[in-house]
């Protein structure tokens, strides 16, 4: 009995992984998800290597000292200069690193916390799944954006003091979990008790073993989905803070230079806010692209 209960799960791993293989087949075929993972791909590249080779740090004000200040796109200035003397181009280098950090940087502590919560919701039963559900509840009905907003006034001096991006991270991580719990908990509740998690149970696993080893790999399909999505949805959350002034002033944002743009007047300086506003429709796109090729190719109603 013991040798056939080993074979079973020998037999699903193998299925697995065939499975992996089809989905990336059918995601090779989705033109829409290979330009959304073109395009978040060049922007990692962009914003890794970039700084290395922007002309100015970011938030110089170099630009006004060498008489350039308020010029439009140029050679030396590919996305023209602002009033204040900064450059455009270097900011939205920096600004590219920056908002990825947050974005992904959140999003990653969102998963790790929406699949350990998630796992034990949907594995455990009676008290402990109930408590889990409340908790997740409450957190999900919290109104993150003013959250942010509130915590960026409290600890104003750590903003200042060049903490105003780790901040926003954990304030987005640590609120931005419920909705991944739910899918992982929908999930293992579906999966818990297939042949293989029993088999897994007859052969003496701990709970713990066999949620990380045989069902949390399971339902990650959905969670590798909802992870390039909440990535979309933290750029744009990280954007709208800097635009109202809640964000870091020390580190170049998206956000922030579109706020400069507003300031100057949309209509003289047109180029201070319609670079960085492009840059992030089209990362935000890529992102949404990415998450709905995937979503394709790994829904299994869908495969060969």
């Amino acid at each position: 009995m013991g040798e056939q209960t080993i074979k079973e799960v020998s037999v699903q791993k193998r299925r697995s992984a065939t499975q992996w293989a089809i989905a990336w087949r059918r995601f090779r075929r989705n033109k829409s998800g290979l330009a959304g993972l073109a395009i978040v791909v060049a922007f990692v590249i962009f914003g890794v290597v970039g700084p290395f080779f922007a002309p100015y740090p970011q938030r110089s004000h170099e630009a006004l000292y060498q008489g350039q200040a308020g010029e439009p796109p140029s050679w030396k200035h590919p996305f023209g200069t602002e009033p204040s003397g900064i450059d455009v181009y270097s900011d939205s280098i920096w600004s590219t690193t920056n908002d990825l950090y947050v974005a992904v940087a959140a999003t990653l502590i969102s998963v790790v916390i929406g699949i350990l919560t998630g796992a034990i919701g949907g594995y455990s039963k009676g008290l402990v799944s109930a408590s889990i559900l409340a908790i997740t509840q409450v957190f999900f009905v919290i109104p993150t954006l003013l959250l942010i907003l509130f915590f960026a006034r409290v600890f104003e001096v750590l903003v200042f003091r060049g903490f105003g991006l780790t901040l926003i991270v954990l304030i987005l991580g640590l609120f931005g979990w419920p909705g991944i719990t739910y899918v992982v908990r929908g999930q293992i509740l579906s999966v818990r008790e297939l042949e293989f998690v029993q088999a897994a149970k007859a052969l003496g696993a701990s709970g713990w073993r066999i949620m990380m080893r045989h069902i949390v790999p399971n339902v990650l399909t959905p969670v590798i989905v909802l992870g390039t999505l909440t990535t979309a949805g933290n750029i744009l959350t990280e954007v709208v803070i800097s635009f109202l002034g809640f964000g870091d002033p020390n580190q170049a944002t998206w956000g922030q230079l579109i706020s400069e743009g507003v300031a100057a007047g949309v209509s003289i300086y047109w180029w201070i806010a319609l670079f960085p506003g492009l840059l992030t429709v089209l990362l935000v796109l890529g992102f949404n692209l990415l998450g709905d090729g995937l979503s394709d190719a790994l829904n299994p109603r869908l495969r060969e």
